[in-house]
């Protein structure tokens, strides 16, 4: 019989590989001028210089591009384990200047944009900021990427496409005014739409069950509301070893454009709403959960970041190896970045047997074995809690799936410790109440191989106090792996000077292993070195009181100690003891105390959450405050205070290599690590702080004649609390008094009656968790010893190199090693 059927025509070409793209300045100028001209469309009337940053960064991305294929082969031809990172924030910064300096092109693009009459720095400052995270959070995470690739790990970062960040923070009257910030405005050249890889999401409907043929159980998750995960690939380049791993970030939409039906019948609306509806889910960077619709809207991103991403791994799988998943554990492993994507437990176990047909006990024991947890806080209200009703609207099929993974758990705790009913209702998933709710950082342990801290004290905490029962049960899935940053973008790339001083002293193997630079301490004493040292200091101090009196129009005395805390406006970390401080300063001032004065210049930056009161009363106190002493010719230049509006990677690449002193003075026992910190000791920095988070071991590194501590251990805040009397305290040292007076008969806020009576009363509050009050006298005792040091230049210059040397500990080089020696366990890649 004839096969009528129509015929496919297989157009069968061969394509002949292009040349590699020259690496030399004609080249990048060649390249340049052809994207201007011909891509982008331009010619010498146009005066922007965002175009020719497009031209310059397209010129980059194709080299990029050009490595990252071979890449993705080299991975394929290995057959290697790979790690995919989950994460719900990324903050990538700007990307130009990082990826012309992995690919060991900063040099010769700014040969090529001189020879075109173009400074590079203008270029530079016209990319907008990635809006793909808010703080330490996501930046870490852009910290380990980077590292992984360096390493020629195989790893993979999964995220979500914001289209818009945080908020872009303005100052109006001292009060915080958020912005929309719609980075994606202008598109982003450096992304590659995969529709190829789109993934479909399910949410709400029902669950049904039935037997199938061969007498098993199975569930259908039925009459759901789709809609459709597309993926964008970012490329994330190591330092110059040819590797360039992939970042992949998840944008929603409908699955139709919209109801045509409707449409024809004049429901405009209606008709584009399923679209909208869709897309709003990654519509902006952590919506305001206050309300019930914040709550769902949060739920769908977390879900939807882990079903797609795991849904994608798992199509990968079957494509190369079928329906056998014997050796899935094997060559995946999957890192949960804190608790908001722990919903992928469950969801791969979804996926296993619902979708590949796999028993319940086959299933769990793939995902324990391939989800490793990190936690990163010690809060336990930042410990994420989804009412069980919500997921019965939005995921009913997971709600399931979490109270059978719940019952054998609580099984096997019951086997553990029979009888004990209290320790059974702690560790439960299920938090029961007048509602019940889900504990995901439970769900996490649980389903997890892996649970760990990012500091050895939040690590120690975290086994001590907030998950003892978990640590009791299985001692062996927990560890620690202290935080660190790229010292690529964090001193090389945003602090030249430095990095070239360095280089010229030690050679340039520190890039690539911070360790290396514990030579400097060789020339800790030697005099020629410290004038450099100097020189290349006040320098990075001058680009930055350049910076902010563009920005700001703010002229700072560049001679002044520049004191310095950037990070998330938080009651924890205690933005309100910096500006006590500050107050009492500019008392001594007014009262005359200013023999040996040291001048200083006291900048803080930060967001504070939209629906976070206190933390924008804080900004309100801070500009306030600034107010009045800036403009008091009795201070001069003597006193400076400074808020840093809009704080961002971008801005803390300009402030990082010009301060002096590095505020980290959280409650002890309350921040997990900061990393912040370690910008800044990197780019030697000295540090004030608690012994909290990462200080402890930043401290321990450099030694304690080069760190200044103060402030009560995590112990003594765990016992003071128990009898704690901010007002005892006040009255017992005349200088807080004093403070406490400017502040309670209104000083700053004298046509604003009222407005810090809340800052007031959370200060003498003896419930102040944060305890503020009580670590007064010891801080400003630890600022007098660091004005002491400061007028010392020679002393001073010497903690600056030794701060330095000390920090190799802290590159993110070393951390993603650890997880990489204990954890995930992958082969190093070579790409050719």
């Amino acid at each position: 019989m004839t096969d009528k059927s129509p015929k496919k025509t297989i157009l069968k070409s061969k394509v002949t590989p292009l040349p590699p793209l020259g690496m030399e300045s004609k080249h990048l100028v060649s390249d340049f001028k052809r994207n201007y001209n011909y891509r982008l469309g331009r010619d010498e009337q146009s005066q922007s210089p965002f175009y020719a940053y497009e031209a310059l960064s397209f010129a980059v991305n194709d080299r990029l591009i050009e490595r990252w294929k071979k890449t993705h082969n080299a991975y394929e031809r290995a057959d290697c384990k790979k790690a995919y990172y989950l994460s719900m924030e990324f903050l990538m910064g700007r990307t130009l200047s990082n990826a012309m300096l992995n690919l060991g092109v900063d040099d010769v693009a700014n040969k090529a944009m001189y020879k075109v009459g173009l400074e590079m720095e203008e270029l530079l400052e016209s990319e907008p900021d990635a809006g793909l995270g808010n703080g330490g959070l996501g930046r870490l995470a852009a910290c380990f990427i980077d590292s992984c690739a360096t390493l020629r790990l195989p790893v993979t970062g999964y995220g979500l496409r914001y289209e818009y960040g945080m908020f872009s923070q303005q100052i109006v009257n001292g009060e915080q005014i958020e912005k929309p910030d719609h980075w994606l405005r202008n598109g982003n050249i450096w992304e590659l739409e995969r529709p190829e890889y789109t993934q479909r999401i399910k949410f709400g409907g029902r669950t049904e069950t039935h037997t199938d043929e061969q007498g098993n159980t199975c569930v259908c998750w039925v009459d759901t509301h789709d809609i459709l995960a597309v993926p964008y690939d970012t490329p994330i380049p190591g330092y110059r070893n040819g590797t360039v791993n992939t970042l992949r970030l998840w944008k929603a939409q409908a699955t139709e454009e919209f109801d045509l039906a409707e449409f024809n019948a004049g429901d405009y609306a209606e008709a584009v709403a399923a679209k909208n509806t869709a897309e709003n889910i990654t519509m902006v960077l952590y919506p305001n959960d206050a309300n019930e619709n914040g709550k769902a809207l949060r739920l769908r991103q977390q879900y939807l970041l882990a079903s797609a991403s795991l849904q994608d791994v798992i199509a990968n799988w079957v494509s190369g190896h079928g329906n056998d998943f014997s050796q899935f554990a094997a060559k995946n492993c999957f890192q949960l970045n804190d608790t908001h994507p722990s919903i992928s437990v469950a969801e791969l176990m979804r996926l296993l047997i619902d979708g590949q047909g796999l028993s319940w006990d086959d299933a769990w024991k793939i995902t324990c074995s391939t989800m490793a947890y990190t936690n990163h806080t010690l809060l336990p209200e930042a410990l994420e809690r989804w009412s069980v009703n919500l997921f019965r609207q939005l995921l009913p099929r997971l709600m399931e799936i979490i109270f059978e993974i719940n019952a054998n758990f609580l099984e096997e705790v019951s086997a553990h410790w029979p009888g004990d009913h209290e320790r059974l209702a702690r560790m439960s998933l299920v938090e029961e109440g007048h509602e019940q709710h889900f504990r995901m950082a439970y769900l996490a342990i649980v389903g997890s191989y892996s649970v760990n801290g990012v500091a050895a004290l939040h690590s120690k905490l975290l086994q001590q106090g907030l998950f003892r029962d978990f640590y009791e049960l299985w001692p062996e899935k927990f560890n620690n792996k202290t935080n660190g940053v790229t010292p690529r973008r964090w001193l090389a790339g945003c602090n030249p000077e430095l990095a070239s001083l360095i280089t010229d002293t030690i050679g340039d193997g520190w890039i690539t292993d911070l360790s290396l630079l514990k030579k400097l301490e060789a020339f800790a004493d030697d005099q020629d070195f410290h004038k450099r040292w100097q020189d290349v200091q006040q320098n990075a101090k001058q680009r930055l009181v350049d910076y902010k009196k563009i920005e700001h129009g703010i002229e700072l005395n560049v001679d002044a100690l520049f004191d310095v805390q950037v990070k998330r406006i938080h009651e924890y970390k205690r933005q309100l003891l910096n500006v006590l401080h500050v107050i009492h300063l500019y008392d001594r001032i007014k009262r005359g105390d200013t023999v040996n004065w040291t001048d200083r210049c006291v900048l803080i930056g930060g967001k504070a959450a939209p629906g976070y009161f206190m933390a924008k009363r804080i900004i309100k106190f801070i500009n306030n405050v600034a107010h009045v002493i800036n403009n008091d010719p009795e201070v001069g230049s003597k006193l400076k205070l400074i808020f840093l509006a809009n704080y961002r990677v971008s801005a803390m690449e300009k402030i990082c290599p010009g301060a002096d002193l590095s505020e980290q003075i959280s409650t002890a026992g309350k921040e997990a690590s900061g990393t912040g910190n370690m910008k800044f000791m990197m780019n030697g920095a000295m540090t004030i702080g608690t012994l909290d988070g990462a200080n402890i071991e930043m401290r321990e590194e450099v030694g304690d004649d080069n760190f200044f501590l103060f402030g009560l251990t995590e112990e003594q805040v765990q016992a003071q609390s128990q009898h704690y009397d901010p007002v005892v305290i006040i009255n017992q040292d005349d200088d807080l008094q004093r403070v406490m007076n400017l502040i309670e008969c209104g000083h700053f806020n004298q046509f604003e009656p009222g407005m810090f009576d809340v800052i007031k009363d959370s200060l003498k509050n003896p419930h102040d968790p944060w305890m503020t009050i009580a670590d007064f006298r010891s801080f400003v005792d630890a600022q007098k010893r660091v004005e002491v040091a400061y007028q010392d230049k020679q002393r001073w210059t010497r903690m600056s190199i030794l701060n330095c040397a000390a920090s190799g500990k802290f590159s993110t080089d070393r951390t993603i090693s650890d997880y990489n020696n204990d954890i995930w366990k992958l082969t190093p890649v070579n790409v050719n």
